[in-house]
């Protein structure tokens, strides 16, 4: 990569910020300019602004409240407002979920919220929910968000009517948190997050170490040669899953002195098919081949961009890497990929684990504490993986 001397633009919105932070100019508390704001003032793009954003999170001088803003950090007790403000707030009714405490004892439902159960990562998760539950007393029922804010919201309020005693939920993706989420946080409900957690939020959840896993992608390809590795998401909300993966893949490339280019961050992407023309930003970024390896934050994503190889006559791994999060090669004629490994099994039983765990504690009138599991990725090496091409770098393909 090369190595400029002209600081990167989201190290110049950083010590902007921290200049206006460690001189009083922002005082505690007070609200930072938004992204919208922050773009036009330098310029860039907002997965810029995002990531300058991330790391003053990430280093204790600033903290987000999804659908506000950000605002300048004191200390750690930065959702006090936002939970009083919800302690008022009676839109789902008190009675409704304390009478989850004297369930009778042939009725105990465990509800389990998803977005959907198309994929194998859905699968494996589900089947280490069940191991674990069928070892109890209790019952999982099963509602389907459709990843939407307002049915998930729904499946909340309907698994309370059917008197579940905890749930196990899989937030959808989004700009901001499902505010019954956090009133069941209030009303001290049994529940257990899987594969996201809520930043700035103590609550009981088991993810997949998003950042190692990114890691590991970076030093796998970095090993093999490649300096230009691009990383790619198609969600178009920026999620906290998002946000970690492409934390570590940054943190990859700093600890190996490597300059950052914002242009290999690609977010937004979409995945429609047959769109081989200029207005696919992916299709006409793989046929530049600025980029001789691809992270692709999703399964269904790197299929796409397999796809897309294949269309600009590029073959895998000769000519393009591809390292992806969850293996999709029950679904694709590209042959095994390399893929980073989540453990989906495991992450089902563990959260399935806990909130049985903090049922019993309930029982005994214990007072539990908050339980985070973070589970450790690994990277699996197939066959979508290899050494970097040096004559890839003036290729005529335009």
């Amino acid at each position: 990569m090369s190595s400029g001397t002209r600081e990167p633009l989201y190290l110049q919105i950083q010590e902007y910020f921290k200049n206006l932070i460690s001189s009083k100019q922002l005082a505690p508390h007070e609200q930072i300019p938004t992204e919208k704001e922050i773009m036009e003032k330098f310029n860039v793009s907002r997965i810029t602004v995002t990531n300058a954003l991330a790391e003053l999170v990430n280093e204790g001088l600033i903290y987000r409240i999804p659908g506000k803003g950000s605002f300048v950090q004191e200390d750690a007790k930065i959702f006090k407002g936002k939970v009083e403000a919800l302690e008022g707030d009676t839109s789902i009714p008190l009675e409704e979920i304390t009478t989850q405490m004297e369930i009778p004892a042939e009725r105990k439902i465990i509800g389990l919220i998803m977005p959907s159960i198309e994929d194998y990562f859905a699968i494996r998760l589900l089947a280490g929910i069940n191991e674990m539950l069928n070892e109890t007393e209790y019952i999982l029922t099963i509602i389907l968000s459709h990843n939407s804010r307002e049915k998930e919201r729904e499946a909340i309020r309907e698994l309370l009517r059917l008197r579940a005693v905890g749930l196990l939920i899989f937030p959808v993706d989004a700009e901001i948190y499902n505010e019954d989420i956090l009133e069941l946080k209030v009303r001290n409900f049994p529940f257990v997050l899987i594969d996201r957690y809520l930043p700035g939020v103590e609550t009981n959840y088991v993810i997949s170490n998003n950042v190692d896993g990114a890691k590991l992608a970076v030093e796998h390809l970095w090993d093999m040669g490649h300096r230009n590795i691009a990383i790619c998401s198609d969600s178009i909300l920026p999620t906290i899953t998002v946000e970690d993966r492409i934390k570590g893949y940054m943190d990859a490339l700093k600890e190996r002195d490597a300059m950052i280019n914002p242009g290999y961050i690609l977010t937004d992407l979409s995945l429609k098919q047959g769109d081989l023309t200029d207005q696919n930003l992916l299709y006409q970024f793989i046929r530049s081949r600025k980029a001789t390896a691809y992270i692709a934050l999703n399964a269904k994503l790197s299929v796409h961009i397999a796809k897309l190889a294949k269309s600009s006559f590029l073959n895998i791994p000769e000519d393009i890497s591809i390292v992806t999060f969850d293996d999709p090669s029950f679904d694709t004629d590209f042959g095994m990929y390399t893929h980073i490994f989540q453990s989906e099994q495991t992450i089902g039983k563990e959260a399935a684990n806990i909130l049985v765990q903090l049922l019993e504690e309930r029982q005994k009138n214990n007072i539990p504490h908050y339980k985070k599991k973070s589970i450790t990725p690994q990277l699996v090496v197939k066959g979508t993986t290899g050494p970097v091409k040096l004559v890839h770098k003036n290729s005529p393909l335009k």
